[in-house]
């Protein structure tokens, strides 16, 4: 059989084997070759990437009123569980050289906030963030690192993989990931005993009898083994998707970089993207909303990048700190359509659109 359709053989092995609930071989296999892939010591496969991100502030002791550095240019799931668990988000700036967290922002938040209990650390669009030195900062202050790898599985940060430099490390599988299980999420770290942990809480904390008992309050977190099924089948074609999308990328690149006022988001020397999505930025006359528009009247979609967190209502009373960067590259960015499955007239087709919007 092709790497292609084994989603369906694990799928059928789960009604076969009458184990579709949250426990069961798939979860089990899909999780020690996650862990294999990825080079970490142990995986707890959970129903989305916030869990994950939740579930990982949970085994780092956050708690009420504890501070959580996360960067501002990202989706609202990466804070969010830092409510959930009580704490309190600061937010940082992006820099130019990666879109992602500003190291030198960083080291400002650590002299404001010296009593911080964890930095969330985002590798945004499957750009890698400059982690030798956050991690650097971060080990200066004893406080431990998350790392959001939702979007960025596959993508290598000096030939480590994304996800497993920090303490922890999340991945999503929801239905716009490179690899999906339709819902899902993992979390890795080198930390056995803690990821432990979380397969208990995450399990509504049962405890070890023989009778439903309690004694610390649980999760319904766990993923489907039919599900982890799905994420065991795709996980086979991650490196096949990864060169898909960078074939994308830089066919995106080539054929619009000769346009004045376009710049494409950054790949330094250290970092080997899995170009989830591609994004661009505009700085001349034509407009990121004028591009959007044009895109959408011909039925292609398109989207701006991330409405930074601090600008949003919800977290507008938290602190931020940084720059204008985040800011900037919302107003200006735009993300162009990235799936795996388009054709090479497909990608023709919005180049030529976007080509017209200049002539």
């Amino acid at each position: 059989m092709s790497d292609e359709g084994y989603e369906k053989q694990y799928i059928q092995e789960a009604f076969d084997s009458n184990w579709i609930a949250p426990v069961g071989e798939n979860i089990e296999q899909f999780e020690k070759e996650l862990s294999l892939k990825v080079g970490c010591s142990s995986a707890v496969a959970l129903s989305s990437g916030t869990a994950a991100i939740h579930m990982a502030l949970k085994a780092a002791g956050i708690g009420k009123g504890d501070i959580v550095f996360c960067p501002t240019l990202t989706f609202a799931a990466t804070a969010n569980p830092i409510i959930y668990e009580g704490g309190v988000p600061v937010f940082i700036d992006s820099n130019k050289e990666t879109w992602n967290i500003d190291p030198k922002a960083l080291e400002v938040a650590f002299h404001k906030y010296p009593n911080v209990k964890a930095v969330l650390v985002v590798h945004l669009y499957g750009l890698s963030a400059d982690m030798g030195t956050i991690m650097r900062i971060c080990q200066k202050y004893n406080v431990p690192v998350i790392e959001d790898a939702a979007e960025s599985l596959g993508t290598l940060y000096k030939g480590q993989q994304t996800g497993t430099i920090g303490d922890y490390g999340i991945y999503s599988f929801n239905g716009n990931k490179i690899i999906t299980t339709s819902g899902g999420g993992m979390l890795v770290s080198n930390n056995v005993e803690k990821l432990s942990k979380v397969r208990f809480w995450s399990t509504q904390s049962r405890d070890t009898a023989r009778h439903y008992q309690h004694s610390e309050l649980g999760f319904n977190y766990r993923m489907s083994n039919i599900l982890a099924g799905i994420g065991r089948g795709q996980l086979k074609v991650l490196d096949q998707r990864v060169a898909k999308k960078r074939n994308i990328f830089e066919y995106y690149k080539n054929e619009l970089s000769k346009l004045s006022g376009i710049e494409f988001m950054p790949v330094n020397e250290w970092n080997e993207p899995n170009y989830w999505l591609s994004a661009m930025t505009l700085n001349g006359k034509v407009s990121p909303l004028e591009i959007m528009e044009t895109l959408e009247r011909e039925n292609i979609e398109s989207r701006p990048v991330w409405k930074p967190l601090h600008m949003q209502p919800f977290f507008s009373e938290f602190d931020y700190i940084g720059g204008n960067t985040a800011e900037s590259l919302f107003d200006q960015g735009v993300c162009l359509p990235s799936d795996t499955k388009m054709t090479d007239g497909d990608l023709e087709r919005v180049v030529d659109v976007i080509k017209e919007v200049w002539r």
